[in-house]
């Protein structure tokens, strides 16, 4: 266990601080920046001592970032519970019956998910809504039904402030989800977020009210079902951003290598992958396997939470997740380092050298042991991860830098199908859509069509002239991340993190197509 300078407690006190007199942050988030400060304060895991050089380190020199989840973990970062058990059964702690109808269903739910907890204090899975609804709307008209979800949505939109919420349709065609499409694109909030699994029988139909609804209000994302039926089997769900976990399960944690810097650290591409990513991915899987097992043998989360012990998530269900970003500028930084011209998706030797690393990082985490995830074969699951508004010069995952898009679409989509395959628990790319040019949608319809026969994971599309926006897995409004910057308080932590990816990450800057 570390121990801790006078220093870190002076730091910690300014930040305490800052936070007390931060007039842009609203009383509730004030309450969750409180409370993450004394999670970062503990130090009771027995992590490898390598993170001093690799994480806790000045920025420009980390390799490896923890995401702000704290050195105390006490509860599964991303929680799915099993939304159809709650349903049929009720909750004996929070006295729930099971509903009769639709607004005891929508009543039911709205008290389950403020007692989801997840590293945002929010669900970050809110259920296969149109599954869900779907018994309870068949003897209501359809603005009986509007009407509900409104009322629904609104209030998920204006209590669960935070966008990592996520809520998924498909691939079966419902009334329901047809409906709740109908009304998220009238209504156009950022909560919650909104996956369509789309499968080869998915109606055209459905998928086109998708495409629809996704030029309105940047929901909902795509989701290639055949790919994560294969990998996680039927009972599987995107939650947060992209992620693919198991229903009734979810993940404990998640990391991620910062391979921009692993790439700085590096004489060449040789020391690179012959000694510089090996340690640093040693280092991060052995620090992951210390936050796991104490929260599975030491936080009392399985043995007391409610959602264990009345059997809506299972411990055997859980898994991690093993994240990077920064792939672009590690393969440039490697290829200047070798004298060889190309950048990554642009040139040949780029998106070469970037398979060769991913194949390097998939046997790591495929050979790694990793304690508590019998439900993934005993590994973590790889994940490209989204970013983080304070990162620079590192672009999420596997895409390629914002304003470097190739000017054809197809040779774009080209080099998403080489690395999409990698990550079972979530990739995806996103692409702003000029409506004055692609007037007709079934031009969208074809491009997830064809992307999904292929290897393409996860497609998100918004209107370029959207007030609702995915920024880089979570949604914003334009108008909210303005209000920000002119100093006002505005309802969604997310925002926060919006602005500053506008800001750090150019995130409002792709290429439009």
């Amino acid at each position: 266990m570390r121990s801790i300078s006078m220093e870190t407690v002076e730091a910690k006190r300014a930040e305490i601080l800052a936070t007390l007199k931060d007039k842009t942050a609203t009383h509730e988030q004030k309450v969750t920046y409180l409370a993450r400060h004394a999670e970062n304060f503990m130090t009771v895991l027995d992590e490898p001592k390598e993170l001093d050089e690799l994480m806790r380190c000045d920025q420009e020199d980390r390799c490896i970032c923890n995401l702000f989840e704290g050195d105390a973990p006490y509860r599964p970062r991303y929680i799915c519970p099993d939304y159809p058990k709650f349903m049929k059964e009720g909750s004996a702690f929070l006295q729930l019956d099971p509903p009769k109808d639709l607004f005891e269903a929508l009543n039911n739910l709205q008290i389950l998910y403020h007692n989801v907890p997840s590293i945002t204090n929010y669900p970050v899975y809110i259920g296969d809504l149109d599954l869900l609804l779907e018994p309870f709307v068949k003897d209501l008209d359809d603005e009986t039904v509007k009407k509900a979800l409104r009322l629904f949505l609104t209030s998920v939109d204006r209590t669960i402030l935070d966008s990592f919420c996520h809520a998924n349709i498909g691939p079966t065609m419902t009334r329901a989800g047809m409906l709740l499409m109908e009304v998220e694109g009238e209504l156009q909030n950022a909560v919650p977020n909104l996956t369509m699994r789309v499968s080869k029988d998915t109606p055209d139909e459905f998928v086109m009210a998708g495409i629809e609804c996704a030029l309105r209000c940047a929901k909902p994302s795509f989701a290639n079902d055949r790919m994560f039926r294969s990998e996680l089997g039927d009972d599987y769900c995107i939650a947060s951003c992209y992620n693919g976990l198991y229903k009734g399960g979810g993940s404990y944690t998640l990391c991620r290598l910062l391979l921009a810097g692993i790439a700085k650290r590096s004489k060449n591409i040789q020391d690179f992958k012959e000694n510089q990513l090996p340690y640093v991915m040693d280092v991060m899987a052995r620090y992951m396997d210390a936050r796991v097992r104490f929260l599975v043998e030491e936080s009392g989360f399985f043995e007391s939470n409610f959602l264990a012990l009345e059997g809506l998530i299972h411990r055997e269900r859980f898994s991690a997740m093993f994240g990077l970003v920064g792939m672009a500028e590690c393969v440039n930084d490697l290829l200047a380092k070798e004298g060889i011209e190309g950048r990554f998706g642009h040139s040949e030797a780029a998106d070469k050298l970037g398979v060769e690393i991913m194949e390097q990082i998939n046997a790591f985490c495929n050979a790694h042991p990793a304690p508590y995830c019998e439900a993934t074969g005993g590994h973590y699951l790889l994940h490209a991860q989204v970013g983080i508004d304070s990162d620079k010069h590192s672009s999420p995952g596997t895409r390629i830098p914002i304003g470097e898009e190739p000017a054809e679409l197809i040779d774009h989509l080209k080099n998403i199908n080489l690395f999409h395959k990698y990550f079972i628990s979530g990739t995806g790319d996103i692409f702003p859509v000029d409506l004055t040019v692609h007037k007709n949608h079934k031009f969208l319809l074809d491009i997830i069509r064809g992307s999904f026969d292929l290897e393409i994971r996860y497609l998100s599309f918004y209107g370029s002239d959207s007030d609702v926006i995915r920024v880089t897995g979570y949604l914003a409004k334009r108008s909210e991340i303005e209000k920000l910057a002119e100093g006002h308080n505005v309802l969604l932590n997310t925002t926060g993190l919006a602005l500053g990816a506008t800001r750090n990450c150019h995130a409002q800057d792709r290429r439009v197509r």
